[in-house]
């Protein structure tokens, strides 16, 4: 079978990682490298000990550091690894530091580069998030997109050919978590609102986060807000400890959720409030209101019938936001939940023709 190097190492990509993997199976020689971008327990390993993917073939244990330093180290690593592995292609998902660094090393080394969700724009090259995958959308030779958006995208940055819609990869597992009855059911009592946020942008600087988590607790439900280990500890918190700090009663701060428990807190919710991309989508296939602190989105469709809406400089707007009840949704909004077989064909097809 054709050999794939897949390089992984933020939580959604062990999400995209998951449904590729099942759909591989007895196709492809799949071959994982976890760069350990994230290292957190619930972040990374929960993927491998609740969903049964296989364990990585390699580990690099990179963690946290300045973006430059962390995408070096990354490489040097990746390197050595295309050279012992030597794959038919190599695989990179999103737009993290990982997927950066796996694309840049293959594409110097004459590896075919395959980029899982390419073609996406913020518009807002301030997000390490966008220049990563602009430079890597540049550098691959398949490039599977989740929307006909995301094709217009590359042609206006002149990239037509290798360009496939196949849908989103991440309603994949959606389809299948919700088949199979996998996720969990928070042990909370009345109704809540469900917090992520993780950018630097609303949680580094003391002064945006409490006005944040100010505008929270005034909010009609309580709120559940699952802090990323950099939030805890700015608020004085331990990773594995649950709290109510006493300026914020209506607010309960726990750590990050495994994936299943973070679908079963999405899913019994009467919202969701994030700034993360991806839950952005899972709430829409959820069909769970979401409200974005950020000044732009990637997933613009979502935007579409008031499903989500963009929250940045005046917060008071997600108050009126969470007010709107009158929503449609597209349930064909990023593709049928077959992305993963599709790219599967699509890669062999291309493998054979050399």
């Amino acid at each position: 079978m054709p050999k794939i190097l897949v390089v992984i190492g933020a939580r959604p990509q062990f999400i995209k990682h998951f449904a590729f993997e099942k759909a591989a199976e007895k196709k492809l020689d799949v071959v994982t490298v976890h760069t350990g971008q994230h290292y957190d327990e619930n972040m990374s390993n929960v993927f491998f000990n609740q969903l049964g993917m296989k364990e990585a073939d390699h580990m690099l244990h990179i963690g946290s550091g300045k973006h430059g330093e962390q995408t070096a180290r990354m490489m040097i690593e990746l390197e050595k690894i295309c050279e012992l592995e030597n794959p038919s292609a190599l695989m990179v998902y999103g737009d993290t530091n990982s997927t950066l660094a796996g694309a840049i090393v293959a594409s110097k080394i004459h590896i075919p580069v395959l980029h899982v969700e390419a073609g996406l724009r913020s518009f807002n090259k301030r997000m390490p998030e966008e220049v990563n995958r602009i430079m890597t959308d540049h550098i691959s030779e398949l490039l599977f997109v989740p929307s006909s958006a995301s094709i217009e995208n590359l042609k206006r940055e002149g990239i037509e050919k290798g360009v496939y819609n196949v849908g989103d990869i991440m309603k994949d597992l959606i389809h299948y978590i919700e088949e199979n009855s996998l996720s969990k059911v928070p042990n909370e009592d009345g109704p809540y609102f469900y917090v992520t946020l993780h950018r630097p942008y609303n949680v580094d600087e003391q002064d945006r986060l409490h006005s944040i988590l100010s505008k929270l607790d005034s909010l009609e439900h309580k709120v559940i807000f699952a802090a990323h280990p950099r939030t805890l500890s700015k608020l004085g918190i331990k990773k594995e400890e649950s709290a109510v700090i006493p300026k914020y009663k209506n607010i309960k701060i726990i750590p990050p959720q495994g994936y299943l428990e973070n679908m079963g807190y999405l899913l019994n919710s009467e919202a969701l409030i994030t700034d993360s991309g991806g839950m952005q989508k899972e709430a829409y296939w959820l069909k769970k209101k979401c409200i974005t602190i950020r000044s732009e989105t990637e997933w613009t469709e979502t935007l579409a019938g008031r499903a989500n809406t963009l929250v940045f400089e005046n917060l008071d707007d997600i108050s009126n936001a969470l007010q709107n009840s009158n929503i449609q949704w597209a349930d064909a909004l990023y593709g049928d939940g077959n992305a993963s077989h599709k790219m599967v064909e699509l890669i062999l097809n291309h493998i054979s023709k050399g």
